[in-house]
């Protein structure tokens, strides 16, 4: 799962997890969340919110547009101040970053 630090903002957190869970990696029937592609989320006292993520490749096809639309949809968020979102390849993803959930939709356990 991802690596998340989480404020006294649990409940604001809970809807940007939410959020998260409703953007698909077009050629993986998985939300982003489930898939571990979200490294980071940081919500500071101002209400910005940092989130660090990666795609399942450098060449992704989705790389222009899923990245986008993470950081549309969160900015579209009640109480979000900002976001900022950064796109990262360090460490690179692998398959054992995904839960449980999407490894058993997608046939690895």
């Amino acid at each position: 799962m991802p690596a998340i630090i989480i404020t006294e903002h649990t409940d604001i957190m809970q809807r940007v997890i939410d959020e998260i869970k409703t953007c698909f990696d077009p050629e993986i029937p998985v939300d982003i969340w489930e898939l571990g592609l979200i490294y980071e989320l940081h919500l500071n006292n101002d209400f910005n919110l940092e989130v660090v993520m990666t795609l399942t490749s450098p060449n992704c096809p989705a790389a222009e547009t899923l990245p986008a639309e993470v950081e549309q949809k969160l900015k579209l968020l009640q109480n979000i101040a900002s976001v900022n979102l950064k796109l990262t390849f360090e460490p690179p993803w692998e398959k054992e970053m995904m839960s449980e959930v999407a490894q058993l939709e997608l046939g690895f356990m």
